[in-house]
């Protein structure tokens, strides 16, 4: 079973400057992600493992929590301290957490902005 994270403990988390990778495709992420959330779509997840730190949690977000499970357990087995957020991107900002556009990681005082389920490329 991957490990989860709900919304209000990666909301804490985040707070607090937790490392969040998105691993939606390149559209979704600029269409709406969590701010400082770095874009690494899941089939390019291999291409910057040797970036992520070990000795930390990295926090792994999607859309709605599928693909997060899958760059989890990938991680999970590669040695990394990963967690899936729990329902997502999509639980994030219905839960009232704030979202950013474009390709940069953004700042955590951006406003919300809406992200859909389509494919925005």
């Amino acid at each position: 079973m991957v490990p989860e994270i709900d919304q209000q403990r990666f909301a804490e988390a985040h707070a607090t400057g937790a490392l969040v990778i998105d691993v939606r495709n390149r559209g979704e992420y600029r269409a709406g992600h969590v701010p400082g959330a770095r874009s690494a779509p899941l089939p390019d997840l291999p291409l910057v493992l040797a970036e992520l730190p070990k000795d930390r949690p990295v926090h792994v977000i999607c859309q709605g929590g599928g693909r997060s499970a899958q760059a989890t357990a990938l991680l999970r087995d590669l040695g990394y301290d990963a967690h899936s957020v729990s329902g997502g991107t999509a639980a994030w900002i219905a839960a009232g957490g704030p979202a950013v556009t474009g390709d940069e990681p953004g700042t955590p005082t951006a406003s919300t902005a809406p992200v859909t389920t389509e494919e925005t490329r």
